[in-house]
């Protein structure tokens, strides 16, 4: 009888479990799949264990349920690779308070059925590649708290249905194409097909509603009209580089906004058109006798402007220099123009500007900005991606001084070649639009300033991080010493250290246009009007080259890359007046290292730290040599990486993939 009751009492349990496991949604488990399906390229495979026919998804790979596993609550997949397409079907998982899919390369529009999510509360998509419009739709988000659309392609106008979403703290939107006003509150000119559910109302409802908002990015677009009152609060970098009416925030040049339209696309008026007819028809109408004395006369008048060109040649005593002939521009001033030796940049790619603006995406794809310039990134047809600076300089300031160091510069930067710098793949010096532009290779990991401080620490583990700076230290002897002359770099730091996909270090020179600037003004008023000036190539300034603040600039550079702080901050002061205590004693110098960090070698810190207080001891005489300061590092810092292999993840895997 027991034994009859215990198999009941199985059989039982068994039904019940049954029952519970079959209990979850079916249109929950129906929209991951088509999530899954949708998706074509996984490379690091992390839908592999997306079994299909599981009916219990709560144990997937980035899926989170609730505690009576009935429901998904989150979907967090970042940083993954994913490429594919956003399934609309995602708005049928009713529950849903976190959908979070950052940094991978999603293709296609945001679904407006997203709007269906109640109960979601972070929206994050940054960093894909999604296109189309923002849907209006997102407006019904009743929860959502967070709302992260940054570096995508989108387009079209920011939804004034934004503002019903009362509980909004973040709104980020940067680094897009999107057009028009930012909406505080929206006038009743709307149609009632517009307004859709709000057809009721007088008015939508702009971003001014959202009184939660917090944090908001709109930096990055073409957006136009006036920032509104509401959000003046918020930092001026959040609407910088767009088309607004915005005085103390940088914007976009007007070319780029479309307000000027090229005098050459206009059709010719009609008076000019009756006179070109008139010379057309007397030249038609001119004797033979007559067309051959002028054609005399025109090679008699090009043989004595030829003459006197040689014999200004001559008399500048130099095959390379530099003609500086002044001419009346259009507007009546006098400005320079710079004839160089066609020898000097004729070794490097010149590169049109159509080709970079195609490349680059309509150069709507900023990823750095200073005053002076601006970064795009861009990818040349069938060949490499690329990060093309643009100098921000109207046509009326760039002098012929200006014109002569650009192409020096460019020159300059032409000739290195070593593994740890960013190879300059050419130029662009175009009148018409105006533009002055360098081209470089595009190192994929971002800087070393953006993972130290903004990334996960965790992927800089200790072997990575002296594997930097021993490329950065190789970098800088190839640019001290093994060139002539010596090359420098003019702003070393951690923005100006990019990171390859492998994170191999590349230095890159951004700021030169600093160099160029600074050094035209100082020769703006020396030349005179009176006639052709000749410059002879010693008479020029050559570019500053600042070894020794380089080497300072280095130390400074690998106590940033072992505490993780940069290299000042307003609340905690200077990181050379911190880390002083701590760089010559033994005893305490763990005290520098960067928290993220799980294992160093001590040896290593040693000699990291060594060589620190080399570099940056105010007497420059004492400081060594790169060459010095690489052989010490190569001598004395292991890359085996065996230490981390021990628990590191990462560093496995890194092993495998270079094996």
């Amino acid at each position: 009888m027991m034994a009859y009751i215990y198999l009941l009492l199985l059989f039982l349990s068994y039904g019940v479990s049954l029952v519970t496991s079959r209990s979850f949604p079916s249109n929950e488990v129906m929209a991951l799949t088509t999530f899954k399906e949708d998706i074509y390229e996984d490379p690091h495979l992390v839908l592999s264990n997306w079994n299909v026919l599981d009916s219990d998804p709560c144990e997937w790979f980035g899926i989170t349920c609730n505690k009576e596993r009935q429901h998904v609550i989150k979907i967090n997949i970042s940083s993954s690779s994913l490429k594919g397409f956003l399934a609309p079907e995602i708005g049928q998982i009713t529950y849903l308070q976190e959908l979070t899919l950052q940094k991978n390369k999603l293709l296609g529009i945001i679904p407006k059925e997203l709007g269906m999510l109640k109960f979601l509360k972070v929206l994050d998509l940054g960093m894909n590649r999604l296109t189309g419009p923002i849907p209006p739709e997102l407006g019904n988000l009743s929860s959502v708290v967070k709302i992260d659309l940054q570096s995508n392609g989108l387009t079209g106008s920011l939804p004034a249905e934004l503002g019903n979403l009362k509980y909004l703290e973040e709104l980020r939107l940067d680094r897009n194409r999107l057009k028009g006003a930012v909406p505080a509150y929206s006038n009743s000119t709307f149609t009632a097909n517009t307004r859709g559910m709000y057809a009721t109302h007088s008015n939508l409802p702009g971003l001014c509603s959202s009184s939660q908002l917090k944090v908001a990015d709109f930096s990055y677009n073409f957006l136009i009209g006036r920032i509104p009152k509401c959000l003046e609060h918020l930092p001026s970098a959040s609407f910088q580089g767009n088309c607004l009416q915005a005085n103390n925030t940088k914007q976009r040049p007007s070319s780029q906004c479309g307000a000027e339209s090229s005098e050459s696309h206009k059709a010719p008026s009609p008076k000019h058109q009756r006179a070109e007819d008139v010379a057309k028809r007397t030249k038609a109408s001119k004797p033979a006798w007559l067309l051959a004395l002028e054609i005399v006369t025109g090679i008699m008048v090009g043989s004595l402007f030829l003459v006197a060109l040689l014999t200004a040649f001559q008399r500048c005593n130099s095959k390379s220099s530099i003609i500086i002939p002044w001419k009346k521009s259009g507007s009546g001033k006098d400005h320079v123009v710079v004839y160089i030796d066609s020898e000097l940049l004729k070794d490097v790619t010149k590169f049109s500007r159509q080709e970079l603006e195609v490349a680059c995406e309509d150069f709507s794809n900023i990823i750095g900005s200073s005053p002076d310039s601006l970064v795009y990134k861009g990818t040349m047809k069938g060949g490499p991606e690329i990060a093309v600076i643009s100098l921000c300089i109207k046509e009326e300031r760039w002098t012929g001084y200006l014109e002569l160091y650009y192409q020096r510069e460019v020159a300059e930067l032409a000739r290195l070649n070593h593994e740890n710098l960013g190879k300059l793949l050419g130029y662009c010096r175009e009148s018409t639009p105006f533009t002055r532009m360098l081209v470089f290779e595009y190192a994929s990991n971002g800087t070393l300033y953006e993972h130290l401080h903004y990334g996960e620490g965790s992927q800089l583990y200790w072997t990575r991080r002296m594997r930097i700076i021993l490329g950065i230290a190789r970098g800088l002897k190839y640019l001290h010493t093994e060139l002539d002359p010596p090359f420098t770099i003019l702003e070393l730091n951690s923005s100006a250290v990019y990171l390859t996909e492998d994170f191999s270090p590349k230095l890159v020179d951004l700021e030169s246009w600093k160099s160029i600037l600074s050094r035209s003004e100082k020769n703006s008023g020396s030349v005179g009007n009176n006639g052709a000036v000749c410059l002879l190539p010693n008479s020029v300034e050559k570019r500053h080259v600042d070894i020794h603040g380089n080497i300072h600039a280095f130390g400074i550079l690998m106590l940033e890359i072992i505490s993780g702080r940069p290299p000042f901050c307003k609340d905690k002061g200077s990181l050379i007046d911190w880390a002083k205590d701590y760089l010559e004693l033994p005893e305490v110098m763990s005290y520098l290292l960067d928290p993220e960090l799980k294992h160093f070698r001590y040896e290593d810190l040693k000699a990291i730290c060594e060589v620190i207080c080399l570099c940056i001891q105010p007497d420059s005489s004492k400081q060594p040599s790169m060459d010095e300061i690489s052989s010490v590092l190569e001598s004395k810092i292991d890359t085996s990486a065996s230490i981390e292999f021990k628990s590191s993840s990462l560093a496995w895997a890194e092993l495998a993939l270079s094996s």
